[in-house]
């Protein structure tokens, strides 16, 4: 049985928890549900219908125990480190498809940043289907991203913390290169945090494109973000942190720009210093044709 809102887990938890994951018609009506109470973060429809969701389980003690790096003695209540999962869900609820990260990657092999708490490993924050069928999936507190097969779960290839580093919506590009928002923040080369924008060969590492402004420091986004190729070749962004989106050129040069006018607040027991105040923050964006919305 799916609950709403299941226990929360940490503190940070009810922060990126999800649980509903809904179909909405454009009236907003809603077409379909589904809900899993250790959802969070992010999901995606298969090709097949199904969907992909991230979630956690709790790690046995001595899997807890492997798990490298974050700020010591930052576990959950009684010392539990809860692991990413990817389900394969059906809209009823039926898990068809299971990966856990800890039983195909190495903790020492991904560590958690030293900023990060340990409570979350490694941490999710994207999940979606690749042109073959794989699943690639983000994890930001480890800045790794990887290719899972889906046969065997086996890790086909992995970006880590020397090309990006806290990074936001890893996907697949026509051609198989994987564009993501490299957030930055504590981007080991350099004591200046900044974000780029990186389009990678996956097979082989190469940065065959960026983005990043001149001065870096005056494009960035400790959190949150995203990054999407149109069709012309520009590249749509979302600096997430500060509510701007904006088109760039492959040269770079940016040829329109919107800045979100609406603030709210997070709301108190976030625990995170630029979560104070009011924001004007986007998790993610996305650029549409008209032709794709047309009931607009």
């Amino acid at each position: 049985m799916w609950w709403p809102r299941g226990p929360t887990l940490f503190p940070f938890w009810d922060v990126y928890h999800g649980g509903i994951l809904q179909e909405l018609a454009p009236d907003g009506s809603v077409v379909r549900e589904v809900r899993h109470p250790f959802h969070h973060h992010d999901a995606s429809v298969l090709r097949n219908g199904n969907l992909l969701v991230l979630g956690v389980e709790p790690l046995a003690p001595a899997d807890a125990a492997r798990v490298r790096g974050g700020i010591p003695g930052s576990e959950a209540a009684g010392g539990v480190i809860h692991g990413d999962v990817v389900y394969e869900l059906t809209w009823d609820g039926e898990v068809v498809w299971r990966w856990a990260a800890i039983e195909h990657l190495d903790p020492e092999q991904v560590p958690l940043n030293r900023h990060f708490a340990r409570e979350h490993w490694p941490m999710a924050n994207t999940v979606g289907e690749l042109a073959d069928g794989g699943v690639v999936v983000g994890f930001r507190s480890a800045s790794t991203t990887v290719a899972v097969d889906r046969a065997d779960g086996s890790v086909r290839w992995r970006i880590g913390p020397d090309t990006h580093s806290q990074q936001h919506y890893p996907h697949e590009l026509p051609g198989g290169n994987i564009l993501v928002f490299d957030n930055g923040t504590y981007r080991d080369t350099t004591s200046v945090p900044y974000s780029r924008v990186l389009e990678i060969d996956p097979r082989t590492g190469e940065e065959v494109w960026s983005y990043e402004d001149n001065p870096p420091q005056n494009f960035y986004s400790p959190y949150m973000s995203s990054a999407q190729r149109l069709p012309g070749g520009n590249t749509f962004i979302a600096e997430g942190s500060f509510g701007r989106l904006f088109e760039v050129t492959p040269d770079g040069d940016v040829v329109w720009e919107y800045v979100v006018p609406e603030f709210g607040s997070f709301g108190r027991g976030v625990g995170l210093e630029s979560s104070r105040g009011a924001q004007n923050s986007v998790f993610r964006a996305y650029r549409y044709a008209a032709e794709e919305i047309p009931w607009l």
